[in-house]
């Protein structure tokens, strides 16, 4: 069945976000670093794609896929979509809004990382 519709949750910005705060760009640093986490925001880079789709183009099992798209969408690197279906039967979806990641330290605030954001896949 074809979806009829899509919602998107909103919550991040749509140029850039400042996270100054050491336990938020921890969490940051700390996905970026995680090696699942990178190949799926690779593969979410230029389609919108379901949890099942990632976890075989990845190559991760699918428990650890939603741990993964978990972690990832906390911290605002992925973006998550619900595919709305006639069945009723309703499908995440997910893709990369970031188009940069830039660590900055400096004596005022210490450590911060700035997100940038482009447009969603169509």
């Amino acid at each position: 069945m074809a979806a009829v519709g899509t919602q998107v949750r909103q919550g991040y910005a749509t140029d850039s976000t400042v996270v100054t705060d050491a336990t938020e760009v921890q969490a940051i640093l700390d996905t970026i670093n995680d090696a699942d986490c990178r190949a799926i925001l690779d593969v979410t880079g230029e389609d919108v794609l379901s949890t099942k789709e990632i976890s075989e183009l990845c190559d991760i099992p699918l428990s650890t896929t939603y741990r993964k798209l978990d972690c990832l969408t906390d911290v605002g690197l992925l973006e998550e979509t619900i595919s709305i279906r006639r069945t009723g039967k309703h499908t995440s979806e997910y893709y990369t809004r970031v188009s940069d990641v830039m660590m900055s330290v400096n004596a005022t605030d210490g450590l911060s990382v700035t997100i940038s954001y482009s447009a969603p896949p169509n």
